[in-house]
């Protein structure tokens, strides 16, 4: 049985990198039945790709997205600054999948402001090179954390993440959370926004402040490399919702619906004609990134009106 949603909102997949949790992101979306997906940045992270490396995993999460959106999903893909790029683009529509830079909805008489968040963070505005580099160490680090779960798993021990550890934990690290949080509170109640959701920071979070006289609402929705959450809205409330294995465990082959298997077999077959096309144009816009500045956050919005 698939869950059905209203809206989800998802970031920071990173697509075409050794930290991605591809595999996990596909059984999330082939078990939800969504009105609009919100893709909100670093969905494919062009900084970082490799023609070498785009297992079928990540195919396979594009091929879900198309297929959804053929479906009737309203695919929405806020540009981040992993994929900053695709911002000369912004705009873009076609059937029901839009690439904007920011989204503001009206949802059951609230406005939400709906962007990526990296307009805060001033690495990647004053030195992106840096900043690139700095994703290039953290891409390592899931890696070398990976390797070192499976030593731990092998002794009878939990999983742990350094990278978590280091956010909550360095005191550089958690002033920074806490500034950009308080700064998209700010501008969110100073333009009389109801919500204002966000990434980037890979840190799941509801929070409510009181921001000059006016109540904002703040969310993030994690990421799907450490976290492997996303934002989910029905009955007009929002839940930040855990990837959890249990809920995906195969079940008896004698149950299993045949169609399902059908359709995981016309992905397997899009993916053998599609793979060599996307990963060509990936690569070249790859190349076109390097130089390219970090954001445009302002501009390159939709309005969407929906009922909750």
């Amino acid at each position: 049985m698939k869950r059905e949603l209203d809206i989800v909102i998802i970031s920071d997949v990173h697509l075409g990198t050794y930290g991605c949790h591809a595999k996990e992101l596909c059984n999330y979306l082939k078990h939800i039945k969504v009105d609009t997906l919100i893709l909100n940045g670093d969905f494919i992270d062009i900084w970082q790709f490799r023609k070498r490396y785009f297992p079928k995993e990540h195919m396979m999460v594009l091929q879900r997205i198309l297929k959804m959106a053929s479906k009737g999903t309203k695919v929405y893909y806020i540009t981040g600054n992993h994929d900053d790029v695709l911002r000369r683009y912004t705009d873009f529509s076609s059937g029901n999948i839009h690439l904007r830079d920011k989204l503001v909805l009206q949802l059951g008489g609230r406005k939400y402001w709906i962007f990526h968040g990296d307009i805060f963070d001033a690495s990647v505005k004053l030195s992106p090179y840096v900043a690139k580099l700095g994703g290039k160490g953290y891409d390592l680090l899931i890696v070398l954390n990976r390797l070192i779960n499976k030593v731990r798993t092998a002794f009878g021990k939990p999983h742990m993440s350094f990278a978590k550890k280091v956010k909550y934990r360095v005191k550089e690290a958690v002033k920074f959370i806490g500034n950009f949080e308080e700064t998209a509170i700010k501008l969110a109640a100073e333009q009389k926004y109801d919500y204002v959701i966000c990434g980037h920071i890979h840190r799941p979070t509801m929070r409510v402040n009181d921001e000059f006289g006016h109540k904002v609402t703040y969310l993030n929705s994690g990421d799907r490399v450490e976290s492997l959450t996303a934002l989910e809205f029905q009955w007009g409330r929002w839940s930040i919702y855990e990837y959890d294995p249990a809920d995906y465990e195969e079940v008896s082959p004698l149950l299993r619906v045949r169609e399902d298997e059908k359709e995981e077999n016309d992905e397997l077959i899009a993916i053998t004609f599609n793979r060599d096309n996307v990963l060509r144009e990936l690569s070249q816009q790859s190349q076109r990134s390097s130089g390219t500045s970090a954001d445009r956050a302002q501009g390159g919005s939709a309005m969407l009106e929906l009922n909750g």
